[in-house]
């Protein structure tokens, strides 16, 4: 192993000489160890905000089997989607992940192509975990202040939003260093908030159900009634195209419980997102093969784990197991009224409403630290309008700020869709898995034929030797599951979603990209110390 017996400083120029290899100058501090790496990726996944915000929208489908069944089942594919994609972060350990993956693997277009969805999806991830953090937070605040915030006010709500990322946008811009040490704090916050979740339902809630209740399948929604109408917006209901497919309404009016079922997993198919984020800051991290591909993968396990225990403690203490009452939208989030129903004394529903509220927090903070890095990796290669603008670094900072800025921006503008949050979800959830899908496949062709690059344990010391075919196979068979599944009725708009971000990828490519895109380029070494030593020499000046 290159790492072993060397001291942190080897270590660096070790990740540095390998940064090289790739074509790439370090311009940004290595600050982060591998439980910070670890940690950002397990923030964005955030138990505490993915699996709590949409807890009530999975029970209503099919009630508890969902978290009982569902989440394993969906962790179990996602932990091979994980291992696919961290040995390929120990292959290429560079702030453009997927993209840079893509590009070794298959080539310009699939980089081109990998970088939009990647980008996209991350995108609207940050603008759905903040804009959903500032109606959880608002609706929090008026339990615990008994303040009238309007939670359905889209304004108002945009407001919150705003006032919620000017803190993560701030802490991202003054350096890796603190963004790290709250990521650190975060993995703490979100199993220490989960421990305290569980101890103070089991002994003070006052609603305890027989551990049977945990295998019932109740759905209070039945997909065929809300398979043909859509809400978007502002905008009137439209009917559903799809389901003018001869078959699809027989499929719908005959599907059941199993159909519902399927429909729900969408609750912990979107938690699971985000933990590309341990690639993305590779070049910030010390023995960044080993300890990027780790933090991806771990950062599953560990939300496997935390998150069943959640999940199947809040289900066990629905009030008088009443599913129906518990997801009406006028009892307020689902969880907060599990919650506060359980205790009479309302002090600890406010502990746990304010446990919550700061996971959120935390949750979008990793967001935009892995948003904005893998849109300068993007930048950096002249991908995208604006380039010359996100690529650069901060010389005395050394951090991408208008990256974040302009992400940060865009996922603010997003927000105009904020009725449509459950099909943001969808669109994010789609988007990224397409990303984390495409170089996954390349690296399984190029195995199966024995041409080009592909992972080796050679090349990735992190590796799944011998069981990488098989586990590839059941990543890709499942990513093109869900990519069906969340693009369909109820989310339908989802998939339109999906197709127009392709056609418009198509024809920037045609008018403009494919003259100008050459894809990662490297670079001689000599170019890449300057760059290096005008950095540190700008870095200094400002010192």
């Amino acid at each position: 192993m290159a790492y072993k017996g060397k001291s942190r400083e080897e270590m660096i120029r070790e990740d540095m000489r390998d940064l090289h290899k790739m074509g790439y100058a370090q311009q940004l501090f290595r600050e982060m160890g591998g439980f910070s790496n670890f940690a950002i990726s397990f923030s964005i996944i955030s138990i505490l905000t993915g699996a709590i915000l949409l807890f009530g929208y999975g029970l209503q489908f099919a009630g508890p089997i969902i978290n009982t069944f569902g989440w394993p089942l969906v962790s179990f594919f996602t932990l091979c989607i994980a291992a696919s994609m961290a040995e390929l972060a120990s292959a290429y350990p560079t702030a453009g992940g997927l993209y840079f993956w893509a590009h070794r693997l298959g080539g310009i277009k699939w980089a081109w192509v990998t970088a939009w969805f990647n980008m996209l999806g991350q995108i609207m991830i940050t603008a759905g975990i903040d804009f959903a953090a500032a109606i959880y937070i608002a609706g929090a605040f008026n339990r615990l202040f008994g303040t009238a915030i309007d939670t359905t006010n889209t304004m108002t709500m945009i407001v919150v939003m705003m006032v919620i990322m000017v803190p993560q946008v701030l802490i991202n811009v003054f350096g890796i260093k603190l963004t790290a040490r709250l990521s650190d704090f975060s993995v703490y916050w979100h199993i220490g908030g989960v421990l305290i979740m569980a101890l103070l339902l089991t002994f003070f809630g006052k609603h305890t159900q027989p551990f049977s209740f945990l295998f019932q399948g109740v759905t209070t929604v039945e997909p065929a009634s809300i398979a043909n109408t859509f809400v978007a917006g502002t905008l009137p209901p439209f009917n559903s195209l799809m389901m003018k497919i001869p078959g699809m309404m027989g499929l719908y009016a005959g599907g059941g419980i199993v159909l519902a079922f399927v429909l729900g997993l969408l609750q912990a198919q979107w938690t699971y997102t985000g933990y590309d984020a341990s690639a993305h800051v590779a070049e910030e991290t010390v023995m960044a093969r080993l300890n990027s591909a780790w933090g991806v993968f771990l950062s599953v396990a560990v939300s496997f784990v935390v998150g069943y225990v959640m999940l199947l403690i809040l289900t066990l203490h629905i009030p008088s197991g009443d599913i129906a009452k518990t997801v009406d939208p006028a009892n307020g989030p689902a969880v907060l009224y599990i919650v506060y129903e359980n205790f009479d004394r309302i002090f600890f529903g406010h502990i746990i409403a304010i446990i919550i509220g700061v996971a959120m927090w935390l949750c979008g903070l990793s967001s935009i630290t892995s948003m904005s890095r893998m849109w300068f990796a993007f930048a950096r290669d002249d991908g995208m309008p604006g380039y010359r603008l996100i690529k650069q670094i901060h010389p005395t900072l050394r951090t991408p700020v208008w990256s974040i800025v302009i992400t940060c921006t865009l996922a603010v503008l997003l927000t105009v869709w904020s009725a449509l949050y459950t099909v943001v979800v969808a669109v994010s959830t789609t988007a990224l898995y397409v990303a984390y899908g495409l170089p996954i496949y390349l690296n399984l062709r190029n195995k199966l034929r024995k041409q080009g690059e592909f992972t080796t344990p050679k090349t990735a010391p992190w590796s799944l030797k011998n069981w990488g075919v098989l586990i590839n196979v059941l990543a890709l068979a499942w990513i093109a599951f869900i990519t069906v599944l969340f693009s369909i009725p109820p989310n339908e708009l989802a998939g339109w979603s999906i197709i127009l971000m392709a056609v418009f990828m198509l024809i920037y490519w045609q008018v403009d990209a494919k003259r100008r895109f050459k894809g990662p380029t490297a670079s001689d070494e000599a170019a890449l110390r300057k760059i290096e030593t005008d950095m540190a020499a700008a870095a200094h000046g400002h010192s």
